[in-house]
């Protein structure tokens, strides 16, 4: 089974893959890491997240083993976006990713799970940028990491689907080279709750969370900040059941004075030094409250 239109129902089955030697022997400079990467830690830091996510209750499947010198594909959200009718192959905008949508292919013929469409030629597209508001509503993010071409395509794809399609602009905030996705803004954190970057939040997507009755908690800037924007990054396991990283004090106050029950790790090493939170490392193939 499979079938993805939520950010919060119960994560039943997921995908993710072990920090590979192209990880641990990567250039920092190279892969935009910053001075908080610790290779000597990243496979120690992964083990727990994955225990975290079978305590949860999620069923975990592997990606391949083999990154094709891919560093970042550990980040196993962004190269494939699930629906609730199969996978859509993504074309990351980070030139460094390339091709990284052919490991997840792969996986998806290896456990018969259909892809229904993939981003091609000039256009790019990563799942970071994209967010299932409900489960017929699908938001996307235009920025440095997808591209108008790649909002186009994949509209094209969800829209006979019967989802809507809403696309906001990015804040250009750090530059180019800085990974900052849709998903570095906001995290649904219940059924209708958000923890949300306001200052960096598009008017378009407020107002939008606004009609529709979401509750926006609002993250410590000053944490957004320190942590290179990953304190926004909260995965869901259930509705109002969250993983976070631990060195996060107000950030996790904020969610937790909100009704929020929160697990953390440790995991600063792997994730605010690669700039992927606990979300990216994760590729939710079935979310349901069935």
């Amino acid at each position: 089974m499979f079938g993805v239109a939520s950010m919060t129902a119960p994560l039943q089955k997921v995908a993710v893959m072990k920090p590979g030697m192209s990880l641990t022997t990567a250039d920092p400079e190279k892969w935009h890491y910053g001075p908080l990467f610790d290779p000597d830690k990243v496979a120690g830091i992964h083990n727990d997240f994955v225990q975290m996510l079978q305590k949860s209750g999620a069923e975990v499947l592997w990606m391949p083993e083999d990154d094709r010198g891919i560093a970042d594909a550990v980040f196993t959200y962004d190269a494939s976006l699930m629906t609730m009718s199969g996978a859509i192959l993504m074309s990351p905008g980070k030139a460094l990713r390339s091709g990284e949508e052919a490991i997840h292919r792969e996986f998806y013929k290896a456990h018969n799970i259909p892809v229904i469409g993939e981003i091609t030629g000039q256009a790019r597209a990563e799942a970071g940028d994209t967010l299932w508001l409900d489960e017929r509503t699908l938001v996307i993010g235009r920025g440095f990491r997808t591209n108008q071409a790649g909002v186009e395509q994949l509209r094209d794809i969800v829209i006979p689907l019967g989802v809507d399609v809403h696309v906001f602009d990015l804040p250009v905030f750090s530059g180019k080279a800085a990974c900052l996705h849709l998903m570095s803004l906001l995290s649904l954190v219940d059924t209708y709750s958000a923890l949300v970057c306001l200052p960096l939040l598009p008017v378009g997507l407020f107002e939008l969370l606004e009609n529709r009755g979401f509750s926006m908690i609002e993250a410590p800037y000053a944490e957004f900040l320190s942590s290179n924007t990953l304190s926004t990054n909260i995965l869901a396991t259930a509705p109002g059941e969250c993983i976070m990283l631990d060195s996060l004090p107000q950030t996790h106050s904020a969610l937790v004075r909100n009704g929020i029950n929160v697990q953390v790790f440790q995991g600063d090493a792997l994730c605010i030094g690669c700039e992927g939170g606990p979300t990216c490392l994760t590729r939710p193939l079935l979310r349901s409250s069935g």
